[in-house]
């Protein structure tokens, strides 16, 4: 009589007097994973279960968070220029005044980040 597994086409190899599926795992690739590709990974086993198992399971997720990673940090890319040219900060402030230029700066880098985290990195 025949197991599930083997009515499915699995296989098993013995192995110390006990039989064990033949079982493989997709290939995987092997990419740096940065801040927001680890931020995602945080989001998805915390939120998104279903999503990590998966992606895990199907040898995907080192590659989706390389995706997501690469998109956050092309969108910020994006956005900073933007923004500093809409609030008018440029070289001209940097030199005049230093301090507000900084503070200007990291407010736009914060609010330009706030769009990836919503848009790229928490869905």
């Amino acid at each position: 009589m025949k197991t599930l597994y083997e009515n499915l086409g699995g296989t098993y190899h013995e192995e110390n007097g006990h039989l064990i599926p033949n079982v493989t795992l997709h290939e995987q690739t092997d990419f740096q994973i940065g801040k927001y590709g680890r931020m995602h990974l945080d989001y998805i086993k915390n939120h998104r279960r279903g999503r990590y198992t998966t992606l895990l399971t199907e040898g995907k997720l080192n590659a989706r968070l390389h995706e997501i990673d690469l998109e956050a940090n092309e969108m910020l890319e994006t956005i900073i220029p933007r923004l500093t040219a809409e609030r008018g900060i440029d070289e001209n402030m940097k030199s005049r005044d230093m301090l507000r230029w900084v503070a200007e700066m990291n407010n736009i880098k914060a609010n330009a980040e706030e769009i990836v985290l919503r848009e790229v990195v928490l869905v």
